[in-house]
């Protein structure tokens, strides 16, 4: 589970693709602190396993289905990469629930430049645009943000102030980019509950009298 705040901008050293799949090798330090291989970093708001840690950063590998349904596999050496560590239980929460799950790819369709604030216009599918409430929270390569208002596309618009941009990749992005998006999951499972119907496991048989 990640909170969408962002701890450390890193930058691809490598990216090897191989029969569909690819090993990931970023070049990092904060988030290095006590890591391990097995633990979980989100780049760019996808959760990876780290799988080695060399002096310069970690490795991960990505299956052909990541790089199918995220924008990983745009990655380019030199690129910057939003990292964010796994929370921990006692750490203070900044953002919100996020898992790392990327439900979408979309794309960085206008950029709005006003003195101190970039209001930002992303396309969204279809099945996603029922999550985007305003004054919601969305992931946007992992950086937590709120929703500003729905596009008359279906997409939607975020507000981003000078220090979003200055410490993730949201600033060097331009039209055309496209970036990894995560709805709320909290949204999502109330929507599953309430369209299956099913009884809870704790309430009482209807025909069960209450003490």
């Amino acid at each position: 589970m990640f909170t969408g705040i962002v701890e450390e901008l890193g930058h691809v050293a490598a990216i090897d693709v191989h029969d569909g799949s690819a090993r990931l090798h970023v070049r990092c330090e904060q988030v290095l602190d006590g890591a391990v291989v097995g633990d979980s970093i989100a780049v760019d708001g996808t959760c990876l396993t780290v799988t080695t840690l060399p002096d310069d950063g970690f490795t991960a590998d990505l299956m052909a289905e990541t790089l199918r349904a995220t924008a990983l596999g745009d990655l380019e050496v030199g690129r910057p990469v939003n990292l964010e560590r796994a929370m921990r239980a006692d750490s203070r929460f900044g953002g919100h629930l996020v898992q790392g799950h990327v439900d979408a790819v979309g794309t960085v369709t206008h950029l709005e430049r006003l003195p101190g604030t970039v209001f930002m216009s992303i396309t969204a599918d279809d099945a996603l645009a029922r999550y985007l409430v305003p004054k919601g929270s969305v992931t946007v390569s992992g950086v937590s943000l709120t929703v500003v208002d729905r596009t008359d596309d279906g997409g939607f618009r975020i507000g981003l102030i000078p220090h979003t941009l200055e410490v993730t990749t949201l600033g060097v992005l331009e039209e055309g980019d496209r970036v990894n998006l995560e709805v709320d999951v909290i949204a999502k499972y109330v929507e599953q509950l309430l369209a299956g119907g099913a009884p809870s496991p704790y309430a009482a048989p209807l025909d069960q009298e209450s003490a």
